[in-house]
C-alpha cells in the first residue's frame, strides 16, 4: 500500500494593521498532530523623542496568558518586542493565538503573528 505525499508545511498570518490587538485563529485538523513556531513581533517608533515612552506585549494561546512584557523604549528611532514560541496542537483541535499591545508616548508601527508548521 502506498501512502500519500506528507502535506505541504502550513504558514498562517495575522497583521492588525491599526489596531492594538491581532488574533490568528488556526483551524483543526482531523487527521494528525501539528507542530508550530510562532512568531510575534510589535515595533513602535518614539518620533517625540520622549523619555517617558513605553511599549508593551501580552500574548494570548489558547486564552491563557502565555507571556506578558512591558519596556521602556529608546528614545531614538524603532523599538520592538519580539516572541517565538512552540505549540503542539493535538489532533482536532484549533489553535487561537491573540496579541495585545498598548503603547505610550510611541506610534505602533507594526503588530503581528506567524505560525509555522515544523515537519
Amino acid at each position: 500500500m502506498k501512502r500519500p505525499p506528507p502535506a505541504s508545511p502550513e504558514r498562517w498570518s495575522a497583521d492588525s494593521g491599526s489596531r492594538d490587538v491581532v488574533r490568528l485563529d488556526i483551524p483543526a485538523d482531523a487527521l494528525r498532530e501539528r507542530t508550530f513556531e510562532i512568531f510575534v513581533r510589535l515595533v513602535v517608533a518614539n518620533k517625540a523623542h520622549r523619555h517617558d515612552a513605553t511599549h508593551a506585549l501580552r500574548v494570548l494561546v489558547d486564552g491563557a496568558l502565555e507571556w506578558s512584557r512591558s519596556a521602556a523604549t529608546h528614545v531614538d528611532g524603532s523599538d520592538s518586542l519580539d516572541l517565538r514560541l512552540r505549540r503542539s496542537v493535538p489532533v482536532g483541535r484549533p489553535l487561537r493565538l491573540v496579541v495585545q499591545s498598548k503603547v505610550h508616548g510611541v506610534q505602533r508601527r507594526a503588530l503581528t503573528i506567524s505560525a509555522d508548521q515544523e515537519q
